[in-house]
């Protein structure tokens, strides 16, 4: 016994060649265009999404890079009014900075931009130094505190298996 085939000689099959190469075509058109558009990238200042530009927007970049952690530096003032209790935050501005790890203080030393004192106080406190502007010029040098308490929540979501990693510690 034979069986009969659904398909009657003469009449189209739902998918010849042609259909398929059209498919294949959009489909290959579709991947072309995402790629395009999600390799542009705005590096204009209003739009910071990359860490190389934020490292090569960092005052002396290859010394930042190489001795500490480039930085987004934020300057704001916040005001605290007691009666009636509330919190007033101005604008913030924002400039690029380096953090440099503690065993890198030498470098701020041997030009001359922190004085021995300084040091000492910001050594007693672990902390380390920060700057903002060219060193050649007149940076702005802070000793600042490394806030541990400021997670990266986008590591520690349950279920990824991805542990924030130990190096970036200063």
């Amino acid at each position: 016994m034979k069986r009969k085939s659904r398909t009657v000689p003469g009449e189209p099959s739902g998918f010849n060649y042609a259909t398929l190469a059209i498919l294949a075509g959009v489909f290959l058109l579709g991947i072309g265009a995402g790629m395009a558009f999600s390799s542009t990238a705005n590096i204009a200042p209003q739009n910071v999404a990359s860490r190389e530009f934020i490292d090569r927007s960092a005052p002396n970049p290859e010394l930042c890079v190489q001795f500490g952690a480039s930085a987004l530096v934020m300057d704001l003032r916040v005001f605290l009014t007691l009666n009636p209790f509330n919190v007033y935050v101005s604008q913030p501005a924002v400039e690029p900075g380096c953090v440099l790890r503690n065993n890198n203080w030498a470098i701020l030393e041997q030009r001359r931009l922190i004085s021995n004192e300084q040091v000492r106080q910001c050594k007693n406190r672990m902390n380390t130094f920060g700057f903002t502007g060219p060193l050649e010029g007149k940076p702005e040098i802070d000793c600042i505190y490394q806030n541990d308490s400021a997670e990266n929540l986008f590591l520690n979501q349950p279920g990824l298996g991805i542990s924030p990693p130990e190096t970036d510690r200063f």
